[in-house]
């Protein structure tokens, strides 16, 4: 897949906010400052497309980008950001999960996962409840740049190890870097399988 065009199209902050349209849709989601905006930025090559920040849980709003005229990436918000309140939290966390659960539109989910730790229980606990809601996914392990190859793949291995728990195979797996953008010819493959 060639990305020729990328625009912001709209934020909501719930399920029932979002605009209806025929056309299929993935989602990215992940831990909060995990690299969702940079992977946006690096698959569409366009620096500033989506705001990148040091600043955990800076994406409030489901953000929709209309790509090729013909389908859409949604940033939703990541999960686990501390400096919110609870209340606040919870509702974040509500709209999430009504989207995933309710979009029509949505096509495949992309779990981010940071390559240079450990499985983290917020990751897995989160991927389990994504099992039940019967929505294809990817995981795509960011950050890889930052630390060896053979590092990476230990990490992966006893992610995936871990997720055998109650998952008989993994999912789709794919790496990338926003710095040396290893992994966006993988990553546009798989989009392309998913949105036709």
């Amino acid at each position: 897949m060639k990305i020729k065009t990328a625009e912001f199209q709209t934020s909501a902050p719930d399920l029932r906010s979002c605009p209806e349209w025929a056309q299929p849709e993935v989602a990215l989601i992940g831990r909060s400052n995990v690299g969702k905006s940079s992977l946006i930025n690096l698959l569409t090559e366009r620096r500033e497309l989506a705001m990148v920040s040091d600043t955990p849980g800076k994406t409030k709003l489901i953000n929709f980008f209309h790509i090729n005229g013909s389908w859409r990436l949604v940033d939703l918000p990541g999960y686990g950001y501390a400096s919110i309140g609870k209340q606040q939290r919870y509702a974040f966390n509500q709209a999430v999960g009504d989207f995933l659960t309710g979009r029509r539109s949505l096509r495949s989910v992309c779990v981010l996962i940071d390559s240079r730790l450990p499985p983290q229980a917020i990751d897995l606990e989160f991927l389990r409840w994504l099992e039940g809601c019967k929505v294809p996914y990817a995981l795509i392990f960011t950050k890889t740049d930052k630390q060896s190859a053979a590092r990476s793949q230990a990490n992966i291995k006893t992610f995936t190890a871990a997720m055998s728990e109650w998952r008989a195979e993994p999912p789709v797996i794919l790496l990338s870097s926003a710095k040396t953008k290893a992994g966006r010819g993988a990553i546009l493959a798989y989009l392309s399988t998913v949105v036709g």
